[in-house]
């Protein structure tokens, strides 16, 4: 933002238009390897591990070549177990959601692979992660688009990829786990740029500082949203709530558990109708976390929750 309060790119009052979107994106830069940090490691894993295969189901228009959409499965998938969907990097900018997913199939995932089939989509917005941003190239936001016909291709890639496995194994999913984190650059640089998109005015909010799961207002599932804490506990501070209450403006209906409801919001989280679903959240600029604390918290977040379900 610039001193005045206001964001860089268009005029305070008005929603931007294809002008200021083309702005925005010349902004942009590369700031980190999708190839080294994501594509490599998944590779390697499965040359190393038994089981698993790489399975591509997209590319961004932006660069198809640069930009492969990458998910890992159960190569031999047992058709009496329950299928478990993990996605992370829907947010590109959320590193732990992306590396945090990666570390449960490198560290964790063998623990379940005789108890469940997995689909894992690491990295759902791969640009994102390179800029290091939360929306796609066209100034939108992935986490508001898992709907049919969708107007953002990383959405509409991951829709049809979990469309296309429910028809071809004519079953759903047992568990969706969404991994996510929560950043200074919330404050500082999206939230402003999102109201500054819309004509807004910017209202300074605040960061949990700890980590917290998002359920289902439809289906909240409490005692395995419980577990999931419980687990994570074991590894990092849980997000206390703020003086209303509250956790990003939803009232916190256990501890460390607040409330959207997903399928009407387009959230990835409620892209399937699996039994049980969350959003996870830590907080990776907190004085009491490092990126390794919160890579742990979203393998024991998902260690949590699988042992639940």
């Amino acid at each position: 933002m610039s001193e005045q309060g206001f964001y860089p790119i268009g005029t305070p009052g008005q929603a931007w238009g294809e002008a200021e979107k083309a702005q925005w994106l010349a902004a942009r830069e590369i700031q980190r390897s999708y190839r080294d940090e994501v594509l490599t490691r998944l590779e390697s894993f499965v040359v190393e591990h038994e089981g698993w295969e790489l399975a591509r189901y997209g590319a961004l228009s932006i660069d198809p070549d640069r930009y492969p959409l990458i998910c890992v499965r159960t190569r031999d998938a047992d058709p009496e177990r329950p299928w478990v969907l993990i996605t992370g990097g829907v947010h590109g900018y959320e590193t732990s959601g992306v590396q945090g997913a990666i570390a449960f199939l490198r560290e964790a995932a063998a623990d379940f692979a005789e108890r469940v089939n997995f689909l894992v989509a690491p990295c759902v917005s791969p640009w994102g992660y390179e800029v290091i941003n939360r929306w796609n190239p066209r100034a939108l936001d992935p986490n508001r688009n898992f709907v049919a016909q969708s107007p953002v291709e990383e959405s509409a890639a991951l829709w049809d990829l979990v469309r296309a496995h429910e028809q071809k194994t004519g079953r759903g999913f047992l568990m969706h786990m969404d991994l996510h984190e929560t950043t200074d650059s919330d404050e500082d640089e999206f939230r402003p740029a999102l109201a500054a998109r819309e004509g807004q005015a910017f209202e300074p909010g605040i960061i949990p500082d700890g980590f917290y799961t998002v359920a289902d207002e439809s289906n909240p599932q409490p005692e395995f949203q419980a577990a999931i804490i419980a687990a994570v506990r074991e590894v990092t501070h849980i997000a206390p709530p703020d003086d209303k209450g509250q956790i990003i403006g939803a009232d916190v209906t256990q501890d460390g558990v607040i409330h959207y409801d997903f399928k009407p919001l387009g959230l990835c989280a409620g892209l399937t109708d699996a039994t049980y679903t969350t959003t996870t959240e830590v907080y990776p600029d907190s004085p009491k976390a490092t990126p390794e604390i919160c890579n742990a918290a979203q393998v024991a977040a998902v260690r949590g929750g699988l042992g639940y379900a």
